[in-house]
Parts: structure tokens; sequence; C-alpha cells
């Protein structure tokens, strides 16, 4: 067997935190960077607070006689803070906990006061963001302890020989400066936990409306595919029926081929248009019920006859009601046309001054050989009307059809279409109205031969 040449990384070592690697500073990540953020930003605080450290170190101990002068030992506990800096984002405790141990031997060995203590600010700040509070503020309070013991008791035994007791006025500032350090590790702590759950919210928006538009388009493209698809393959089954018998006949249904194939090309391509950088993406108006003639016209040439009826007084529809009445009721139209043996279909249209109310039934029997249909059309149906908080109810219909009737609200702005719900099961066709067999939302039909082979009416020929 030949072994790959790319190396496993399943064992190798994550490396010392101040190493980039995935998952570190080369990743997206919220902002502020994750516990594993490496890079010169990582090396460039120590740096410079060992810096400080050295230098104002120096400063203090020539303003400071008495204590004891700054040896090679002295100026190792200076560089052990920044050192244990470069741990902060991926061990905060160790940090804190280390920089504080050499701040207490700094001071206990009798070494000028000085800025050493920034190392110890700069953990404490580290551990309390990380959130790990206790661990820092059990640190601090060591190291306040411990400098209590040596200023007022140890000192007695420890260098610088004939030092004396201190006075207690500087702890107020010391117990001033801790407060200070604690309070802006807090206000850090908020506004960063406060902008990460920003970052999330945004985050989860922005999936929201990709999901948003992934449905809104898996819509466009079943109802478009759908119907378009089911003209085709009933003119298909005419073409193949009437070929030798009727060659008019037959070239009349190719040529309907040809012309719904065209459109469902012409569609396809204005729903794959919105996948396109917004500059490039070419803009068409939606389809409406304006073209509602039009799906007249090629019901009827699937042999299906198509009367429409409209009540009340039309208005301008806004833009997502349009849309998502013409959709309703293509697809009612395409159920009748794959599913039903009827030859005439009622579209009913009831304009209100803030409703729309459709209806399209047919009075024929259900087609088809038993097996289970996928029910996505009743789905697409209900989620467009729910989107604009309307309802769809399909059923059995009274003269023993299937009956579509839909109710869509009319606002000013129609809400962005919404998502499924959660945990909601996919239906297979199974209508809670219908127990008959016939459409979608029935117990399943494909298109029938004799249905798909029916011709069309005589007075169709050219």
């Amino acid at each position: 067997m030949t072994e790959s040449s790319t190396p496993d990384t399943r064992f190798r070592r994550p490396g010392p935190p101040w190493r980039p690697g995935p998952g570190r500073s080369g990743a997206p990540g919220p902002p502020f960077g994750g516990p594993g953020r490496g890079g010169p930003r990582l090396w460039a605080l120590p740096l410079a607070v060992a810096a400080v450290q050295l230098v104002g170190s120096g400063f203090a101990a020539g303003n400071q006689p008495d204590r004891a002068p700054l040896d090679a030992f002295a100026r190792v506990l200076l560089l052990a803070g920044p050192a244990l800096l470069l741990l902060r984002r991926r061990y905060p405790r160790i940090t804190v906990y280390g920089t504080c141990a050499a701040a207490m031997l700094y001071f206990g060995v009798g070494h000028p006061y000085g800025p050493i203590v920034i190392s110890v600010a700069i953990a404490f700040l580290a551990a309390v963001v990380a959130g790990h509070r206790r661990a820092a503020w059990a640190a601090a309070g060591l190291l306040w302890a411990g400098h209590l013991l040596i200023g007022h008791w140890l000192y007695r035994w420890l260098p610088p020989a004939g030092d004396t007791a201190m006075s207690w006025g500087p702890e107020w500032g010391v117990a001033a400066w801790v407060a200070a350090v604690a309070a802006a590790a807090e206000l850090v702590r908020v506004r960063r936990e406060a902008v990460a759950r920003e970052w999330a919210a945004r985050r989860q928006a922005e999936r929201r409306r990709a999901d948003e538009e992934r449905l809104r388009i898996a819509r466009e493209l079943h109802d478009v595919l759908a119907h378009s698809i089911s003209v085709i393959n009933v003119q298909a089954g005419v073409g193949l029926a009437l070929l030798d018998q009727d060659p008019e006949q037959a070239r009349t249904a190719l040529t309907t081929i040809k012309a719904a194939s065209k459109e469902v090309l012409g569609e396809v391509r204005q729903v794959l248009d919105t996948l396109r950088a917004p500059g490039d993406a070419t803009r068409s108006p939606a389809p409406g019920l304006d073209r509602l003639p039009e799906l007249a016209e090629h019901a009827r040439r699937t042999g299906l006859s198509v009367d429409v009826t409209v009540t009340g007084e039309p208005a301008a529809l806004p833009l997502g009601a349009d849309l998502a009445a013409f959709r309703i009721v293509q697809e009612a139209l395409t159920n009748i046309v794959k599913h039903s043996g009827a030859r005439t279909a009622r579209v009913e249209l009831r304009h209100a001054s803030r409703l729309l109310e459709i209806r399209v039934e047919d009075d024929g029997p259900a087609t088809g050989d038993g097996t289970e249909g996928t029910g996505k059309g009743l789905i697409g149906m209900r989620e467009r009307a729910a989107a604009l908080g309307g309802t769809v109810e399909a059923g059995p219909g009274p003269d023993g059809g299937f009956r579509v009737a839909a109710r869509l609200p009319l606002r000013a702005t129609d809400p962005a279409p919404a998502p499924p719900a959660a945990g909601r099961p996919e239906q297979s066709g199974q209508s809670e109205q219908s127990g008959k067999p016939g459409h979608p939302g029935r117990p399943g039909h494909p298109d029938s031969p004799a249905r798909a082979c029916r011709p069309e009416p005589p007075e169709e020929k050219p």
C-alpha cells in the first residue's frame, strides 16, 4: 500500500500558544479573537512590558537607595512576568498565579518598588476576561496578603538589612490600585461579552436570511419546473399517441412543447440570476395575476378548460401577494393536469379591501396507480401564504373533485418569507382534509398514460 505524502495531523502537537495555526490568527472568529490567537500581537505586549519594567525599575532603584540593588536575580524576576504573559490567552490561570508569585518573590527579597505590578495587572485582566474570575481574585488576594506580611512582619528576617515596618497609609493606595484594576477588568469583560453576543446574533441573522433565500429559490424553482414540465409531459404523450394517426395534432403538441420549454428556460434563468452578485444580476418583473390568461392558455393546450371568475374591485396588489397568488393558482392547475381526469377547472378570485381569496377546483376523478407523491406543491403553497399571514386549505370538493382555497391578507409592505417551522416533518402527499387519491395531499398520483395521451379538443387544430 502506498502511503500518502500528506502529513497526518491527527496526532500533531498543537505547538506553543504564540504560534499561529488552525483556529488561531488565520481563522475567522469573533471580535477580539479567541484564546488561541497568536502572531506578532501576542509578542508585542510582553516585549513592551518587559522594556517598561526593566527601565522603570532602574529609575525606581535610583530613588530608593534603602532597598536592595537590582542584581541579575531581580532582572530575571522582572522578565518572568512578561514571559508568562505569552501564555495569557491559552493558560490565563497559570499566567495570573505566576506573575503574582514573581512579584511577591521580588518584593520579598527587598528590591525597589516599581512597575513590576504591570505584569500582574495585565495577567489579572486576561484571566477575568477569559472567565477565570475566581482565579484572578484569589491570585490578587494572595499577592496583597503576602505584601502585608512582608511589609509588617517578615521584614525582620528578609533583606535589606535594617529594614523597618511599612506604614499603613500606602496600603490604602495599594487597595485603590487593586480596585481600579479589578473595575477595568470587569468593564472589559462585560464589553467583550456584549460584542461577542452581538457578533453571534449577526451571524445567526445572516444564516437565517441565507436559509430564507434558499427556501424562496427552491419554491420558485419547484413552481416553475412543476408547471412547465407537466405541460411538456402531457404534450409529449399526445404527440407520441397521435404521431401516426394525426400528424398535424402531433405537430401542434411539439409546438406547445417548444414554447413551454422556452418559457421555463427564461423563468429558471430569472430565478438563478438571484444567485449572482448584486451588480451582475439581471432584474425582471416577477410574475403576477396579470399573467393568469397565460396559465389558462397553457392548461387549455393540455386539454383542460379553465374558467376564470373575478369578483370585487381588482386593485394593484403588493408584489409579494401578487407573486404568491400567481404561484398558488399555477400549482393548483398543475396538480389538476397531473393528477385529475377533469376536463374543466374553475378559478375564482375575490378581491376585498384588505383580502384576496383564491379558489381553484375541478370536478373530475383522480387518476393514478396509487403511488404516493411528494406533496411539495402543497407545502410550497402553504409556505407562501403563511409568509404573508394567510392560509391555504386543500381537500376534496363537494362535487367529487379537489379544491384549493387560499386567503391572502393585503398589506402595504409584505413581510419577508419565513422558513418552514423547525422540526416539521416532510409531508408525503397526505392531506389532513383528504383521504382520496389523485392530488398531492391524496395518496399519490404519477402522470397517468391515459391522461398524458389524451388528445386535445378538435377546435385546437390549426
